[in-house]
């Protein structure tokens, strides 16, 4: 199979030919996804000649595409970076940079909006379809490109337990399309040969991100560090146990555990990892440095949103939840971010 410059031209068995049974039998039109996103349409998807007809221009723009309308010739363009799709009312074939698109049915306008096969949102701007029967959906996903950086396998399943199916490993510098972002371990791809298939989320495996991903793995980091609260604190603990922390060892174990990353040992040295972000600019998972013991950088903690920093300082309280409040305000340093 081969990748056009737009992306992959995919759509499953289950739609391939745009005989998904939106309104028969009464049943109630289905629901629109695009990224998750639910989409309030103008016109509700409908059954014609047993082609699924879904409006147009709200999908379209959803995606990020331009769309516009001239009357006169009854024809609808889409434009989307260097992708040209376009379409006349009526006819049973469209364009896409030229190239000529065989149509099932005719599109048409109702109640104002254009209406088109489903398939065309596929083909147009290369996307993922999908029709989810129980739940009466369909499932829009953009792909985004990515290339893999460590070898990591393709699963028939989100999950490494007994059952699930290893396709291949997908070795380093393969290109991929990322379809979902199922949790914060699991990605749904696409694989050049055409395998669908799960990889691990990991940010080590490849060069992927994405806000929705980002959010997923910081959510992570802190319910996996909360296990550890009130555990002891330490000075100097050693990283290879967890039965107690200081703060650079309790960082570095979070960070590792969750994604692999692997950070120096102790916290003037974590300070020189990953990106800097201003205080204005802090989200969760960030990790932030104070001056402690006389050092410019001698405290890191992890920040946890809402003005908290989950860390470990005090043989008091052990790791904790703490306010960044004006006494840690004037012995901030720096903050890094490193997902």
């Amino acid at each position: 199979m081969k990748w056009k410059k737009t992306g992959a031209i995919i759509l499953t068995a289950a739609i391939a030919l745009g005989a998904t049974p939106v309104q028969a039998n009464g049943l109630a039109a289905p629901a629109v996804f695009v990224d998750g996103t639910k989409l309030t349409l103008p016109v509700a998807p409908r059954i014609v000649d047993g082609t699924t007809l879904v409006p147009m221009r709200a999908i379209f723009e959803a995606q990020g595409a331009e769309v516009t309308w001239d009357d006169a010739a009854q024809t609808v363009t889409a434009a989307k970076e260097d992708v040209t799709f376009t379409y006349k009312i009526g006819d049973t074939k469209a364009y896409i940079n030229g190239q000529t698109i065989d149509l099932p049915a005719a599109g048409r306008i109702v109640e104002g909006s254009t209406l088109v096969p489903l398939r065309l949102i596929s083909e147009a701007l290369g996307s993922i379809v999908v029709w989810d029967e129980p739940a009466r959906t369909i499932r829009i996903t953009v792909p985004v490109p990515a290339t893999v950086e460590w070898g990591v396998n393709l699963r028939d399943q989100p999950n490494a337990g007994e059952g699930s199916k290893v396709y291949r490993m997908l070795q380093k510098g393969e290109r991929i399309q990322v379809l979902e972002v199922v949790n914060a371990e699991w990605l749904k791809v696409a694989a050049q040969d055409g395998t669908f298939g799960y990889i691990s989320a990991n940010p080590k495996y490849t060069d992927y991100t994405s806000p929705t991903l980002t959010a997923m793995l910081a959510d992570e980091i802190l319910r996996y560090g909360e296990k550890f609260l009130g555990t002891p604190y330490e000075f100097g603990a050693s990283p290879n146990q967890t039965e107690t922390f200081d703060c650079s060892s309790f960082v570095k174990h979070v960070y590792e555990h969750v994604l692999g990353i692997e950070l120096p040992r102790v916290s003037y040295n974590q300070a020189e990892v990953g990106q800097d972000v201003s205080k204005d600019e802090l989200r969760k998972g960030d990790l932030l440095f104070f001056k402690a013991r006389g050092l410019e950088i001698g405290h890191v903690g992890i920040y946890a949103g809402d003005g908290k920093i989950l860390h470990t300082f005090s043989k008091d309280e052990g790791v904790t939840y703490s306010d960044f409040d004006e006494q840690w305000e004037k012995r901030f340093v720096k903050a890094k971010r490193v997902v």
